[in-house]
């Protein structure tokens, strides 16, 4: 709020230098003066209510980085999931990838589905907020990613649910370079009687 107040504040100081620099040397009658004056405050005025409404619907902050953008620290915003009979359909999300939101032991967790993925992979704040066991003290296993040779620790889920699709005694990996990223991979896809894209859907029946 006070930042907002300061931008504020040092727009309109702005405007003033500039109008009044504007108006500086200019040789005009007083009634001229002010209307020219008012035009510009005018002018200034309606180009910071644009930068204004920008600034709200996320075009020049990083909130399309939370809604849709290339995965990373925080996953993008999830398209409704549809259900026909058993199997489940997950629209593409504006990143271009496949997100659901599933439960780990009766857990919410939010996963990316990645075909390219061998073991389904879990963030730290996850599998803590999961309750998963798993000893930081043991020796890791060293997974090659898209950011490179990264360690993680071996785990197991009870229970991985997607709606209807369930995959019990899964095993997993636990990294803190994983961020706020869980991925489903291949070791809980290969258990489904099918997966795969339809009409823009990922389709998945157990």
């Amino acid at each position: 709020m006070d930042g907002d107040l300061t931008a504020s504040t040092l727009w309109y100081v702005l405007v003033l230098v500039l109008v009044g620099s504007s108006l500086i040397g200019r040789r005009l009658a007083w009634g001229s003066l002010l209307r020219l004056a008012l035009l510009w405050v005018a002018i200034f005025a309606g180009l910071f209510g644009l930068f204004t409404l920008a600034q709200q619907q996320g075009y020049l902050t990083g909130r399309w980085a939370e809604e849709g953008l290339p995965p990373g620290d925080a996953p993008p915003k999830l398209p409704p999931v549809r259900t026909k009979g058993q199997a489940i359909r997950i629209p593409v999300a504006r990143d271009g990838h496949y997100w659901v939101e599933a439960t780990i032991n009766g857990t919410p967790a939010r996963f990316l589905i990645d075909s390219g993925a061998t073991i389904t992979a879990l963030s730290e704040p996850t599998a803590r907020a999961a309750g998963l066991n798993y000893d930081i003290g043991e020796p890791g296993v060293v997974m090659t990613t898209a950011n490179g040779k990264v360690e993680a620790r071996r785990s197991s889920i009870a229970k991985l649910a997607i709606g209807p699709v369930t995959a019990s005694d899964l095993p997993v990996v636990v990294s803190p370079a994983f961020g706020e990223i869980n991925v489903i991979g291949m070791n809980m896809l290969s258990r489904l009687k099918s997966w795969g894209v339809q009409d823009g859907e990922m389709v998945l029946t157990p």
